[in-house]
């Protein structure tokens, strides 16, 4: 009898879990922009138990992204980042409000183990450097994400002087929830509050100026955010692990408000701030 692909032993399982593509090392050219925002916003896009920063600033990274599978296999994705500052238990970080990916195992992987806001989109680069495919003082850069047609984040700049090297590691907060199946049931269980960490070894970095440009989307609505103003623009090559812990349930009532934002609903009334 031929083996079935659909069964795999214990070991396996367990070998699969430690080569998730979501903990794998990965090569980074990003552009990083922090700008500022209005607080009454950031307030309102927080759930609890999550806590406005002293300052409010939003962040949009847009990123090519090789993932490391082993040393003869790699996978290649386009990726973005857009969230606020946002603090818990004294840690401040960024609340993700939506990561589009360019692939279906991107989305898959992240959304199922951290409870990431992801969803599939085309992301456009050009990092300039011509055939060398190095960005340079003075080259323009840009990145465009979209989705339904609509071409919703934009970011437009040009490099400036380098910083060098560098190594960090920065916070990101998720909610994993999972609707239910159940007639008048919202969510199978309380929904867990993750943190995600992401430590960068940056080999090259230097600063930007520039612009983002949110439009509006009714799928997408990251125009709510204003920009209000850039704090720091950036462009970053390197490579980044992430890793990410559960540090509680929360009440299924404090989440259910934002669980919309995860899907395509359009037309969804919202608050006014």
């Amino acid at each position: 009898m031929a083996r079935l692909r659909w069964v795999k032993t214990l070991d396996e399982v367990k070998s699969s879990k430690d080569s998730n593509p979501e903990f794998l090392s990965s090569t980074v050219r990003s552009i990083r922009t922090v700008f500022e925002t209005d607080p009454e916003v950031v307030k309102a896009v927080l759930p609890k138990p999550l806590e406005p920063c002293e300052r409010p600033e939003g962040q949009l990274t847009t990123s090519q992204v090789t993932i490391h599978i082993n040393p003869e296999f790699k996978i290649e994705i386009g990726s973005a980042i857009f969230g606020v500052n946002a603090r818990y238990d004294g840690q401040e970080g960024l609340y993700l409000l939506t990561m589009p990916m360019t692939t279906e195992s991107a989305v898959v992987g992240g959304r199922e183990t951290f409870g990431e806001p992801k969803k599939i989109a085309d992301i456009g680069f050009d990092f300039g450097g011509g055939a060398s495919g190095d960005a340079a003082k003075g080259d323009a850069l840009s990145a465009t994400v979209t989705r339904m047609g609509i071409p919703y984040m934009e970011v437009n700049g040009t490099v400036g002087e380098e910083t060098g090297e560098r190594e960090f590691s920065e916070f990101a907060w998720c909610i994993k929830a999972n609707p239910s199946c159940e007639p008048g049931q919202m969510l199978d269980h309380d929904p867990l509050l993750v943190r995600l960490e992401w430590k960068h070894k940056q080999s090259r970095s230097a600063r930007m100026e520039g612009e983002i440009t949110l439009r509006e989307s009714p799928f997408d609505p990251v125009a709510d955010v204003p920009v209000r103003r850039i704090v720091r623009m950036g462009y970053e090559e390197g490579n980044t692990e992430s890793n990410g812990r559960v540090l509680r349930s929360i009440p299924a009532d404090w989440f259910l408000p934002f669980l919309h934002g995860r899907y395509d609903e359009p037309g969804v009334e919202g608050i006014e701030v």
